[in-house]
């Protein structure tokens, strides 16, 4: 992995290209991240920088923490994530990381927590079917047989059944970056990103980026 960044979820809005094709983006608010450790492969046994990501006050860090960001000489961060940068040694503690390390048209993968939706049913949670609603039915919105009568006597593993739905960890791969507005760090990204505003977004260059 060469570039990534930690940023939030401003919102979704559209731009236009030159040539008047509207295109729906999601903005994102990357960075500044700033390097609070280099870890390496003599001390930590492998080579990764460590980042924060938005201000923290001081009553809100517990000790270690504040031991930690001191030592580094940064202020207190929010969010801490380790990237495993493949240049990691020339990375210094206390540089920035801005939302200048990425450039339009480049392809990304964006992961966050997905909105919850509470406990739902299988036709939400699932796209289950209904059934009739009309000539004396009494199934509708049920999520239908949950397996077979005295053989095999249980209901398999990985049914699908109502239950809690969202508040999982989601990554969508191969997004673009629209526009980059190093000013403001802004990241536009090309369709949705998952989670609420001011979800918690890592974004990475894609793994899939030679398919």
């Amino acid at each position: 992995m060469k570039k990534a960044i930690l940023a939030t979820k401003v919102g979704m809005t559209q731009i236009f290209s030159d040539d008047g094709v509207l295109t729906p983006v999601t903005v994102l608010q990357a960075g500044p991240c700033v390097v609070t450790q280099v870890k390496t492969v003599e001390n930590d046994g492998y080579s990764a920088v460590q980042v924060g990501f938005v201000d923290k006050r001081a009553k809100l860090v517990a000790k270690p923490q504040k031991g930690a960001f001191d030592k580094a000489g940064v202020s207190y961060k929010r969010y801490v994530r380790e990237f495993k940068f493949e240049d990691a040694e020339n990375y210094q503690v206390a540089q920035e990381i801005r939302a200048d390390i990425f450039a339009a048209g480049d392809k990304i993968d964006a992961t966050a927590v997905s909105k919850g939706k509470g406990f739902q049913g299988a036709i939400k949670r699932h796209g289950q079917h209904r059934g009739p609603m009309t000539h004396g039915s009494k199934y509708h919105r049920h999520a239908g047989s949950n397996g077979a009568a005295s053989d095999p006597s249980r209901v398999f593993k990985g049914k699908r059944m109502p239950g809690h739905m969202g508040a999982k960890k989601v990554t969508v791969q191969n997004l673009e970056v629209v526009r980059v507005d190093a000013e403001n760090n802004l990241l536009l990204v090309r369709g949705a990103v998952p989670g609420p505003r001011k979800a918690l977004v890592t974004v990475k260059e894609t793994v899939k980026s030679g398919k």
